[in-house]
């Protein structure tokens, strides 16, 4: 990835960022791809997350929402409420919040993922042991490593036992 902002990576970025921003304003659901780490161990990257649109008023500290800023979106927990002047988000496993995003860069909040855990965002991981496992990704490169290749396995048994059922399936046919 280059740093220059007229990349077309940053511009493929910007410009699908925008539409999720259109359409989540629009008041519509989206479903995402998790890209990245600073949620673990709520959120692992590969993960598909449901979205929904939301106001200000709706959300409380401690919700997982999904915000805007230059052209990138930011899938954190809620650390301050949303005010006039804005709102702040931390990331699970990231040391500090995130600076101060502006009040019309919510966009919206975690209502579901694709294994079946709901509930609004507030019960998505265990309380004080998610923050506390996150903070160890946070401090300890290897734990996090460590961790991303259990559930990379993890995953890949779980897709390799799905395709087998699926050729059992259809022997049985």
């Amino acid at each position: 990835m280059e740093d220059t902002a007229a990349s077309p990576h940053t511009n493929w970025t910007a410009e699908r960022s925008g539409l999720v921003a259109d359409a989540l304003r629009l008041g519509r659901r989206l479903r995402l791809r998790v890209h990245g780490e600073s949620m673990l161990p709520t959120l692992w990257p590969g993960d598909v997350v449901e979205i929904a649109s939301c106001s200000r008023e709706e959300v409380r500290p401690g919700e997982i929402v999904l915000a805007q800023r230059d052209g990138r979106l930011f899938l954190h927990r809620l650390v301050s409420p949303c005010t006039s002047s804005g709102f702040m988000l931390r990331g699970d496993s990231m040391p500090g919040p995130d600076p101060r995003f502006s009040p019309e860069a919510l966009l919206g909040r975690l209502v579901d993922r694709t294994d079946g855990r709901t509930d609004g965002a507030r019960n998505f991981s265990i309380g004080a042991l998610a923050r506390a496992a996150g903070m160890m990704f946070c401090h300890f490169g290897a734990a996090r490593r460590l961790a991303l290749k259990i559930h990379g396995r993890r995953k890949a048994s779980a897709r390799k036992f799905r395709n087998s059922e699926s050729v059992t399936e259809l022997g049985i046919l």
